[in-house]
């Protein structure tokens, strides 16, 4: 399929789950109206979708018609949101802006946004207790998701533990670290499109290096960004892990070593794909994004 083509295919997917989103979450005018306003300020003003994108473009290298695949891309991107609306707290990372906006904590209050972030999450699940999927696909869509939600909090976790510390860290710790806190949920949400489409287990698991590529290269790509993006047009602040002395690739390996790692987990991903028995023209397009994105 010619990139114009895939582009727009990936615009119609963004759009597909973003009208999705609208319609998992609550109304604002439902009581109790400041949380259902909180949860929707934290999913519906932007993003780039990555991860329901994921899902659609998995599931239907699988066979999986879309409809199949809207409540696994729902709920991927609610649980995302939900990492993030807490990742953002005063306790955590203590962050102001995100996708360009304030913060649910700084645009509502602290306990609006605990209690948004655990809704959310909550969300996410519904969303696929309700699937029109076979029973044996959602109980294993369940347990996929709430096995990438938990590395995600060990992950942060970890996270936590090394602010301060980049000078004692090593890279080996960090690719441990983010391959929880980031690449957690990007490989569930790969491996989820796959279980909605009916694929199977190797199937799945073949998913599994294509996925560890990117996540790692995703981030990899977060951390230069944050070196030399700019807060206008990353829609968070731009500078903030060193100045909190995080560990990142730039700071343990330097900028030009991180632009080379990030090549090689490129051509980790086309190696990965190409030894996919299916279409994989729209999840490479997506691993590209990954590394050519400017926030």
């Amino acid at each position: 399929m010619p990139e114009p083509a895939l582009q727009a295919r990936l615009d119609a997917w963004r759009a597909r789950v973003d009208a999705a989103l609208a319609r998992a979450l609550p109304s604002p005018d439902t009581p109790p109206q400041r949380l259902h306003a909180a949860m929707r300020h934290a999913v519906l003003l932007g993003g780039k979708r990555m991860r329901p994108l994921l899902v659609y473009a998995a599931g239907t290298a699988f066979g999986a018609n879309e409809a199949a695949l809207d409540a696994p891309a729902v709920a991927v991107e609610l649980v995302h949101a939900y990492s993030l609306v807490h990742d953002d707290l005063p306790a955590m990372d203590d962050d102001a802006l995100r996708r360009g906006q304030p913060t649910v904590h700084v645009a509502f209050d602290e306990a609006t946004a605990i209690l948004a972030g655990d809704a959310l999450q909550s969300q996410a699940f519904v969303a696929i207790a309700n699937a029109a999927l076979p029973d044996a696909a959602r109980a294993a869509l369940c347990a996929e998701l709430a096995s990438a939600a938990a590395g995600m909090c060990a992950g942060q976790a970890l996270d936590i533990d090394a602010t301060g510390q980049s000078a004692a860290f090593d890279i080996t710790s960090l690719e441990r670290l983010h391959a929880l806190k980031t690449g957690a949920l990007l490989r569930a949400s790969l491996r989820m499109g796959a279980i909605a489409a009916g694929a199977d287990a190797a199937s799945c698991s073949m998913l599994d290096r294509f996925a560890n590529a990117l996540g790692l290269a995703f981030q990899v790509r977060d951390d230069l960004l944050d070196v030399e993006g700019e807060s206008a047009t990353l829609g968070k602040t731009a500078g903030k892990d060193a100045a909190q002395a995080k560990p990142t690739f730039p700071a343990l390996i330097g900028i030009e070593a991180s632009r080379a790692r990030l090549d090689a987990l490129a051509g980790d991903m086309r190696d990965a794909l190409s030894t996919l028995p299916v279409d994989t023209t729209a999840l490479a397009l997506l691993g590209r994004l990954a590394i050519e994105r400017d926030r």
